[in-house]
């Protein structure tokens, strides 16, 4: 083993920061905001336990525990047997190993909806529920096995340079990354990842299209590109006029998106025969949003409640209820999960509003998101939601009155034909 001094306080800072690390997913309970959020709390060190901590023999922190069958001294054995005998010395990076082992420990709880984000995964996380980041605005999916476009967004970067739906990346090159690779091996995430980056910098993507069997390079410079959570469309289904609202998320912005569509609405009253409310393939988002939604159908009453380890406490509509009134059908399938199923069980319960499609997803646990002093953020599981009937769908999901299911040969919506014919 070495002796090096410089080594050795090297690794008291690393044994330092990791057991905060792990020290806060066991003292650290949560706590509401002061608007009853359970979202976008900010965990920070207490100062004391940080100096306590600098200040606690090696010895001591490998092996003190609240549980004395809990000892960290395997896990610094490890440790230090890959820093000694690891072939590929030069290869070690701390700060992964770091990660995967608190990804690791939180893995270990068994619950898939508690997760360790590290930085750069978290940062991206924290601009999807944004709704907007840095980047040429392209849909990705797979096309022939490789990474391909499904369709630019509309006045975004990608669109002005050219890039069209169909188009298969094959490579990627972004000298301000130090990335010039080409996609063979690329997931989805990487193609996420490498292609998005900071506003005004260049990335080159090569592409290959199908059409006239060519590639070529297109320069694209990167740009805030915004995604609407909320679209509203006025159709005419089998002559009658309908709003078809589509929420896709619960995000950032998605407050002020629906306050604008619910205001279109609201102007064409008296012209529709009725609304519907598309939850399809919605994944949730946050928590107080969802209660803000369903309050626009539900005039008084239990929106949801949520079981704690510390309490139970129901949360109420605000009362607004503006949608009360418009004849209403809700849209849902196996994709609708989380706030979605807040929104509709409580439309449902309270509202006697149908369900129209699949049978949703089956998520009642609800998430508090921690913001880590290393830039990573922890996803932990702090209660369950109940509908306001009392129910837990944990697992089993909502059922629906109407059940239909999206025939995906056809270019017709199945589902929202069955839905017009509820008015």
């Amino acid at each position: 083993m070495r002796k090096n001094p410089t080594w050795i306080f090297a690794l008291i800072r690393t044994t330092t920061f990791a057991l905060l690390l792990i020290t806060l997913g066991l003292i650290m309970g949560f706590r509401y905001s002061s608007e009853g959020s359970l979202f976008g709390v900010k965990i920070t060190l207490f100062d004391n336990l940080a100096k306590k901590t600098q200040s606690t023999n090696l010895s001591n922190l490998m092996n003190s525990s609240g549980d004395t069958s809990v000892s960290m001294s395997t896990f610094w054995e490890v440790w230090q047997l890959v820093e000694r005998d690891y072939l590929n010395t030069g290869e070690i990076d701390e700060n992964k190993m770091i990660n995967g082992a608190i990804s690791g420990m939180v893995t270990g709880l068994g619950d898939p909806y508690t997760m360790y984000l590290a930085p750069e995964d978290n940062s991206q996380a924290e601009e999807d529920l944004a709704g907007s980041f840095y980047g040429v605005g392209i849909e990705l999916t797979y096309i022939d096995g490789m990474v391909g476009i499904i369709s630019p967004l509309v006045g975004s970067p990608g669109e002005k340079a050219g890039l069209l739906a169909g188009d298969v990346i094959i490579h990627v090159k972004d000298e301000s990354k130090g990335l010039d690779e080409d996609t063979t091996e690329w997931t989805l995430d990487d193609a996420v990842k490498n292609i998005r980056g900071p506003k005004n910098t260049p990335v080159i993507l090569t592409v290959y299209r199908k059409s006239d069997n060519s590639s070529q390079e297109i320069s694209v410079l990167r740009d805030e590109i915004i995604v609407k959570s909320v679209t509203l469309e006025f159709t005419e289904v089998n002559g009658k006029q309908i709003a078809n609202l589509r929420l896709s998320k619960f995000g950032e912005r998605t407050l002020d998106e629906w306050n604008d569509a619910v205001a279109q609405i609201l102007s064409k009253k008296n012209q529709i025969a009725g609304l519907v409310l598309d939850l399809r393939n919605n994944p949730g988002g946050f928590f107080d949003v969802s209660i803000d939604v369903a309050s626009d159908f539900v005039k008084s009453g239990v929106v949801v409640s949520q079981e704690s380890k510390y309490n139970t406490k129901n949360y109420n509509s605000t009362g607004k209820a503006r949608l009360v009134g418009i004849p209403t059908v809700v849209l849902v399938n196996k994709g609708s999960a989380s706030a979605s199923e807040i929104v509709a069980g409580a439309l449902r319960d309270d509202a006697q509003i149908k369900l129209i499609g699949e049978k949703t997803f089956g998520k009642g646990t609800v998430q508090d998101r921690r913001e880590l002093s290393n830039g990573g953020g922890l996803h932990i599981t702090v209660g369950r939601w109940l509908t306001p009937d009392g129910n837990w769908i944990h697992k089993d999901g909502l059922t629906v009155d109407v059940e239909v299911a999206q025939n995906y040969d056809t270019t017709e919506d199945e589902v929202l034909q069955k839905a017009v014919e509820q008015f």
